[in-house]
């Protein structure tokens, strides 16, 4: 192996690295914030409608920290698995209440 064959693998791996750092910060930033924002409407107090607009408001601002945090993380598997257990746990927080209320 050369040094021009070692270049090319660290620059392609690099490119790797980006490529999961952008689907974590995009669809994936984007699925978490929404179960978040399902998880978080149904746990508000009040209206349905005023808890929407305030989860969904939530929910902004957690896209954009997810975005952040895919892009600050330490590798790109790490912000990929971080992203998708905290969707996961909004996700089961969210069933978990549907399941225990019977109402969408």
């Amino acid at each position: 192996m050369t040094a021009g064959d070692a270049h090319a693998r660290a620059r392609w791996a690099r490119r790797g690295d980006i490529g999961l750092r952008v689907v974590a910060a995009v669809p994936l930033g984007y699925a978490t914030a929404s179960l978040w924002a399902m998880a978080i409407a149904r746990l508000l107090p009040g209206d349905r409608a005023e808890a929407s607009v305030t989860a969904s408001l939530i929910a902004l601002m957690l896209c954009a920290i997810a975005a952040m945090w895919a892009f600050a993380a330490r590798s790109g598997w790490r912000a990929l698995w971080t992203l998708f257990v905290a969707g996961a746990v909004g996700g089961a927080i969210a069933w978990v209440s549907i399941d225990a209320s019977g109402r969408l």
